[in-house]
């Protein structure tokens, strides 16, 4: 399981380091292997390899109607493997998808992150704050 969050630069080529205390677990669960798509939230999502396989017969079965879903995720997935610096490259066309600029934050998801341009995380947690989340917090005691 992962969590927690990790404030990370992107390098000029877009590159962007692991925090090694996500890497030991990356290594044994995936051999080092992750797929980074889309999310419609605008951050991009980081699978362990395993996990994404699974997620991805999900994905390929939604029905008709989910077409641009499948399209966004399943269109937009690259696999990456972690370097031996324990680096991974983002590529492109994803850092542009996602408005990444140079500072981003890893976020730690449970069974994978999400990655996001820090200024677009911290407008995004903002509006979220001002919801009301009466509805899920109902359903949970912290």
């Amino acid at each position: 399981m992962f969590q927690g969050s990790s404030a990370l630069t992107l390098d000029a080529k877009g590159r962007v380091t692991i925090p090694t205390r996500h890497r030991d677990a990356l290594a044994s669960q995936a051999e080092g292997r992750l797929t980074l798509t889309r999310h419609p939230d605008g951050c991009l999502l980081v699978y362990p390899r395993p996990e994404w396989e699974k997620k991805r017969e999900q994905i390929a079965a939604f029905p008709m109607q989910a077409r641009a879903l499948q399209r966004l995720l399943l269109g937009n997935a690259q696999d990456v493997e972690v370097d031996g610096a324990g680096r991974i490259l983002v590529a492109p066309e994803l850092r542009t998808a996602a408005g990444m600029t140079r500072e981003v934050m890893l976020l730690g998801m449970g069974a994978h992150f999400e990655l996001w341009d820090a200024a677009a995380l911290a407008r995004r947690e903002a509006e979220d704050l001002e919801q009301d989340m009466a509805g899920v917090l109902n359903q949970f005691s912290f």
